[in-house]
């Protein structure tokens, strides 16, 4: 299982193991990480679960869709090179070792 690391802001990790065919949000909000809040359920509709991808990892996600580069606007917390809503990135193999830091709030 691909393993993904979540990085609050106060910089404490998580590296937990998420099942494929998931996706990152469901991931933190199955095994209870704070600063994912997913209110709409992961349907591209609140950007409650947005986060950033590290620098070091930004080669590991699908590229960004439309739908999901529109949907950033409506972030809490100030839109950066890396930011992307957990909801849409979706835990395949390539995304094994894949960093995201979660901002300070999300609504």
């Amino acid at each position: 299982m691909p393993e993904i690391t979540y990085v609050a802001v106060d910089t404490t990790e998580h590296t937990i193991d998420v099942p494929v065919g998931t996706s990152v949000m469901r991931g933190a909000v199955f095994n209870d990480i704070d600063g994912i809040v997913a209110m709409c359920g992961g349907n591209l509709q609140c950007a409650t679960c947005h986060v950033y991808v590290d620098e070091t990892t930004l080669d590991k996600p699908e590229p960004i869709r439309a739908d999901e580069h529109a949907m950033l606007d409506f972030t809490a917390c100030p839109r950066r090179p890396g930011s992307r809503l957990s909801c849409q990135l979706k835990v395949t193999e390539a995304l094994d070792g894949l960093i995201v830091h979660l901002p300070e709030r999300q609504k």
